[in-house]
């Protein structure tokens, strides 16, 4: 397998990548030795193994006791800031520098760029394939655009035309923004499945208190939003639990129903009436009005 194969087939399909799984690199078939793609030391990164590929990367750090997802941050306002490019700014103040002058030779050579954007402290969302398609020397600044992946068309190339880079961008904002409102609100509530205490990350969901597809009351905010376990999720969104807005967890009679061993029935009959855990903060505490709109379908399907 060839080292851009390998990175197609590690970073297609990602939702988030931790950094302590990115900086030690990634064990390809192949190779005897593991491919690294970023570096702590440089936000802007040319593998060695890899001739003809660039990474770049934000940095969100922790300050102190700061909530981190209440800050501003570059990286992620310049993200949402575009219509069809996303500016990167300049290591340092020299444009002449060795690693702005790998994003000016990205350009010129039209080199695949693995972008990873900082959606919490020490994790990322892998974007790739990235392009330089704008060096600005005078802003200290490139413009970088979206395209496929190379597994959806085996050509690894800018799109063409600013329909193209603009509709790639949307979806490149879409996936940012979901990987930052489930990260902000795990945060929230320390990890933990506000009905079951569950506290493995990998099993948690952030899930929506009024569905994304509501433009009114969806949005992907904290007070919109609760860490349930993949389990919990899927029964709340298909109204099999509810949550009403005082907190309290109610069971439709059809889940009982299907409930036919004895110990499962004991399980799902203790969730009854519990009390949903709260947020560290109370700014973070969920919506009371989206709440309630959420377990009126909970009835109505009920």
């Amino acid at each position: 397998m060839s080292a851009f194969a390998a990175l197609d087939r590690l970073l297609t399909g990602r939702a988030v990548l931790p950094w302590s799984a990115i900086e030690p690199g990634f064990a390809v078939h192949g190779f005897d030795h593991r491919l690294r793609f970023a570096s702590r030391a440089k936000g802007i990164f040319k593998p060695k193994e890899m001739a003809g590929i660039l990474s770049v990367r934000t940095v969100l750090p922790r300050k102190g006791r700061r909530i981190w997802y209440r800050d501003q941050h570059e990286g992620r306002d310049a993200l949402y800031a575009g219509d069809t490019t996303v500016r990167y700014s300049f290591r340092g103040e020299d444009p002449a520098s060795s690693d702005n002058l790998m994003l000016k030779d990205a350009l010129e050579k039209q080199h695949p760029i693995i972008y990873f954007v900082a959606v919490s402290p020490a994790v990322y969302v892998p974007l790739y394939p990235a392009f330089v398609v704008n060096w600005y020397p005078e802003r200290l600044e490139a413009d970088l655009a979206f395209a496929p992946s190379a597994s959806t068309t085996k050509v690894l190339a800018p799109p063409a035309t600013p329909i193209e880079r603009r509709y790639r961008l949307v979806e490149v904002k879409q996936r940012v923004h979901q990987a930052e409102f489930r990260e902000a609100v795990l945060d929230a509530y320390e990890a933990r499945c506000v009905i079951t205490g569950l506290s493995v990350r990998e099993l948690l969901d952030a899930s929506h208190i009024m569905p994304d597809a509501d433009e009114n009351w969806g949005q992907p905010w904290i007070p919109n939003g609760l860490p349930l376990s993949k389990i919990h999720h899927a029964a709340y969104d298909a109204n099999l639990i509810g949550i009403d807005p005082d907190g309290l967890v109610h069971v439709s009679q059809r889940l009982l129903a299907d409930c036919r061993d004895l110990d499962l029935l004991k399980a799902v009959e203790t969730m009854k009436g519990m009390r949903i855990r709260k947020p560290r903060s109370e700014e973070d505490r969920p919506d009371r009005d989206r709440v309630a709109l959420r377990f009126e379908m909970y009835l109505a399907a009920n």
